[in-house]
């Protein structure tokens, strides 16, 4: 039962929920697209959230996987230098007797692909994970600055 009047069609609102009037979607009616809906096989690869960062000794990134156990996530490198994170999160088991109100956890699988630098030791990749953030480390290769050597100017 609806205690606000909907203007917008099949748009339900209790003051009671606050997440029971959502968002509007001005394109809800066009035709869809591939490139304009996400469709469920996508929106586990877009939620995948990743960090980035370089530090003088190496670059780390980092993934949020919560809910996951290490052995549902998986980080592979390619011969190209490719750093590939990969994983599952499950569709939760549906009991007959339960009455879903709301779903909004994303399901499925992601991957998400990064071309690591050359100076990136390939051979020497390390991953952890704890409290649902997954850490690799890609340790850097030292740059060996050239030799100089001074020449004394005659005359």
């Amino acid at each position: 039962m609806s205690l606000i009047p909907s203007f917008f069609g099949n748009r339900r609102s209790n003051v009671f929920d606050p997440f029971s009037l959502d968002v509007w979607d001005a394109f809800k009616d066009f035709p869809s697209s591939s490139l304009m809906t996400p469709s469920p096989e996508t929106s586990a690869f877009v939620s995948t959230r990743i960090d980035w960062k370089e530090t003088p000794e190496a670059h780390v990134f980092k993934a949020d996987v919560p809910g996951l156990k290490k052995e549902e996530v998986k980080v592979e490198v390619e011969d190209d230098r490719v750093l590939q994170i990969s994983g599952e999160r499950k569709v939760e088991k549906e009991d007959k007797k339960d009455t879903w109100h709301r779903v909004e956890r994303s399901s499925g699988k992601f991957m998400r692909r990064f071309r690591l630098p050359e100076n990136a030791k390939m051979d020497e990749i390390k991953a952890a994970m704890e409290n649902g953030v997954l850490t690799v480390t890609v340790p850097k290769m030292e740059v060996k600055k050239p030799d100089v050597k001074a020449i004394d100017i005659s005359g």
